[in-house]
């Protein structure tokens, strides 16, 4: 080899080696499996030690509820790894085999910085919580046997990798609802749901104390509401809505408990935000003191599910002596600054038609317009009074974002969980902002499209991946606006969840994502990233006997249609390299069935079954089926656009050949409203037809409804249009149950290739519906052509 060829050889393999070195030190974060991930970390060769001589050692600038946090952690490894680590308070740091705890006033609240290097570890953060967050980042690179309450049977090595940590949370508020009206919980599995919090580095728990199902918490001042509102006779089976279990249901806490519970969460740096509901979902209040409403009773705690039309009189200086004594004991029990209201749902018929709410309306001045209607404008006058009140005793209300109709009240802070619309909204309008839409963070949504094999859910669908997707600051608002969005929060209503263990499943590990949206900036978060250091947590949940979604270790689905070649291109992923089998024939597969390799094209009718093989793990099989039609798989244009939070895969999802269920959420349906379908279908060639049908959803209770006119039209050319079909159908009337339907028009066969469907959204809902004279939603999930 000459002189040339081998300086170019040796450059070659130094350049492969300093490759090889960048590709890992790039991809090394993935091995440090903590979540929320930092904003900075910066992985260092070694490990540092745990052993019997090292030394928590803090400096005498940490406050108290720091030093607590030096203790508690030393006092854990003392416990779980049979350690003697003395936590003592000195200013030197040089001596090695220490972990060093350290004030730096100029790190963010909450936030911290961790180096690790093999002869010491060094903490440093401006508050107490940040030192706590610190820990909890530590703990996740120790051994998994840290999370154990007793000792540790196993030989551990009680090291962590080294690295350089720089982290602070991207959002002021990180919260995470649990609704106990519905169904109650003990304060023991009240606080087990705020450890998981604490250890996602989440700061707020909103507790839903009341609705018409249940009033949980003792006001001395009204021992009715306990005696009396805490109980319900009997409660729903299931989904039907005429049907009960003749069981008398109830629970409540004490004040001594909520105490010692607000407590408890204090010492994770947990705030518990109270929320009493208010005007509406308070009929449990009104069966204890029936003059609170507007029709004087007799009320009932409900069994029900749902919007009830009973509300607290608005008219009655009564009821805003209620709500302030009420408020005035939630205050003393609760000390976060923010006090949760409600505001949400509050039909306005009994207002209507209550003299003393007309009276205080006319008193007032409150008149209709085209923005919001006198009784509207009446539940402001409402909140705003009870902000008013909370503000003169320090305190600020935060509510649903219905609290806008009307105007909001001056100081209130917006939950926004109708999408995200109310929060841009009432940012513009300078009011504080929690991001919380349902579309992306109900944990009560199914976490599955397949539904079958889920527990029973309140419907919708809201995988893992779409938490983790969601982004709290919309584009749409200005840089100014956008700095009065404080953060997110995800919501656990528990209308069908009656047991903590599916408490747990619901939220797990649903909390992961939600925590990397609260807590990591954008540019710092990824999903494949985020599944690789999710293996860390879920071992934490086996370890604690948490029960968790195990999805993303199941068949996880892609789908999309191929126009030119009439089919639809199925791809089954799963988290790492365990084999899929699967069938097409509806029998279902085993390890003898065909290996997946490749994405599958299907060209005809399928009920396609797949499972995922693992060792000492059982996932769910997956099965979907396929129905093929003239339009299935054939280029499809919207003329219209969906609703944004209902559009999904768009055009592709009304001929993909899958149908959808009740769950309008799931992606198996696209929305309109108030806007309506216009979609054309290219079916490749020309082709006779002589029938449309779609297929509609009905479901009266989220104001979903079937098109009152659908028309066709064809083309040859895809330019001029000729009618041959033009429908007014008759819409359902309240006796109708909510299910899936088809629509349909026939005509003269015709020879054509491109196909016009339009079909309008109700504009007015009937007069029967809670929601009379709004626009309604029109969803469809296929559209078949004959």
């Amino acid at each position: 080899m000459n002189n040339m060829k081998k300086h170019v050889f040796i450059l070659g393999v130094c350049f492969l080696l300093l490759s090889t070195i960048s590709c890992k030190r790039q991809n090394a974060p993935n091995t440090y499996s903590v979540i929320p991930y930092p904003n900075s970390l910066v992985p260092e060769e070694g490990t540092f030690a745990f052993n019997k001589k090292t030394k928590m050692i803090c400096t005498s600038s940490l406050d108290s509820a720091s030093q607590e946090v030096v203790r508690d952690f030393s006092a854990l490894l003392n416990n779980v790894a049979g350690l003697r680590t003395e936590c003592v308070v000195e200013e030197e740091k040089d001596e090695k085999n220490i972990v060093f705890f350290d004030l730096d006033t100029s790190i963010a609240d909450e936030g911290y910085s961790l180096d690790i290097d093999p002869s010491k570890i060094i903490i440093k953060a401006s508050s107490a919580a940040g030192f706590y967050y610190a820990v909890q980042s530590l703990k996740q690179l120790l051994p998994i046997a840290v999370y154990e309450d007793k000792k540790s049977d196993s030989a551990q090595k009680w090291e962590v990798p080294c690295a350089h940590i720089d982290d602070a949370p991207r959002f002021s508020y990180r919260g995470m609802h649990l609704d106990v009206a519905r169904h109650f919980f003990s304060v023991d599995e009240v606080k087990r749901y705020i450890d998981l919090l604490a250890m996602h580095k989440l700061n707020v728990f909103h507790w839903h104390l009341t609705d018409d199902q249940g009033w949980r918490i003792e006001i001395k001042k009204y021992p009715k509401l306990t005696e009396i509102g805490s109980i319900r006779k009997q409660t729903m089976v299931g989904k039907n809505f005429d049907q009960f279990d003749n069981t008398p249901y109830g629970g409540y806490y004490t004040q001594d408990q909520i105490r010692d519970i607000v407590n408890y969460a204090k010492e994770r740096f947990v705030t518990i935000i109270p929320e009493v509901d208010l005007p509406g979902h308070m009929v449990a209040a009104l069966a204890s003191y029936p003059s609170l409403g507007c029709m004087g009773g007799p009320y009932e705690v409900q069994g029900i599910w749902g919007v009830h039309p009973d509300v607290l009189c608005a008219g009655k200086e009564e009821t805003y002596e209620f709500v302030t004594d009420v408020l005035s004991e939630v205050i003393e029990l609760f000390p976060s600054r923010y006090i949760h209201i409600g505001g949400d749902e509050c039909p306005k018929d009994r207002w209507k038609k209550c003299p003393l709410c007309q009276a205080r309306i006319r008193k007032l001045g409150l008149k209709t317009d085209k923005e919001h209607t006198a009784e509207e404008r009446l539940q402001s006058y409402f909140m705003t009074r009870v902000e008013k009140f909370l503000n003169e005793n320090d305190r600020q209300i935060i509510g649903w974002d219905e609290i806008l109709e009307g105007g909001a009240a001056p100081n209130a802070t917006v939950m926004s969980w109708r999408g995200t619309d109310g929060g841009v909204q009432a940012a513009k309008l300078r009011h504080n902002v929690v991001m919380t839409p349902n579309t992306y963070l109900y944990f009560d949504y199914y976490q599955s499209e397949d539904t079958q094999t889920e527990p029973l859910a309140i419907g919708s669908y809201v995988p893992l991946e779409r938490v983790y997707g969601f982004e709290p600051v919309p584009d749409t608002l200005d840089n100014d606006s956008k700095k009065y969005i404080l953060g997110a929060q995800a919501n656990l209503w528990t209308e069908y969840i009656s047991d903590f263990k599916q408490v747990e499943y619901m939220l797990l590990p649903r909390l992961d994502a939600l925590s990397e949206v609260q807590w990591t900036r954008p540019e710092n978060k990824n999903w494949v990233s985020f599944l690789d250091r999710l293996q860390h947590n879920i071992q934490v949940y086996d370890l604690k006997g948490y029960n968790y979604g195990k999805h993303i270790f199941g068949i996880n689905p892609e789908y999309r249609i191929i126009p030119e070649k009439h089919c639809i291109e199925v791809t089954l992923r799963t988290q790492g390299d365990a084999p899929v089998y699967y069938t097409l024939d509806g029998t279902v597969p085993t390890e003898k069935s065909t290996r997946y390799a490749q994405p599958i094209e299907l060209t005809d009718d399928a009920d396609l079954k797949a499972i995922v093989v693992r060792p000492g793990m059982k996932t769910n099989m997956f099965e979907k089926e396929y129905v093929f039609n003239k339009a299935t798989a054939r280029k499809i244009t919207l003329n219209s656009a969906p609703d944004d939070r209902y559009t999904f895969k768009g055009g592709q999802t009304l001929v993909d050949g899958m149908i959808g269920d009740m769950g309008f959420a799931t992606g198996r349906w696209i929305g309109f409203s108030p806007g309506d379908l216009d979609a054309v279908i290219d079916l490749g060639e020309t082709t006779f037809i002589s029938k449309v049908e779609l297929g509609i959803l009905f479901d009266k209770d989220n104001w979903i409804f079937p098109s009152d006119h659908i028309s066709v039209l064809v083309s040859q050319d895809g330019v001029k249009y000729n009618s041959v079909a033009d429908t007014v159908l008759v819409l359902p009337d309240q006796s109708v149950k909510n299910d899936r339907m088809i629509q349909g028009v026939a005509f003269d066969p015709v020879n054509t290739r491109y196909v016009k469907i339009k079909a309008n959204s109700v504009k007015s809902l009937p007069v029967w519906h809670g929601a009379k004279g709004k626009p309604g939603f029109l969803f469809v999930d296929e559209i078949n052509i004959y």
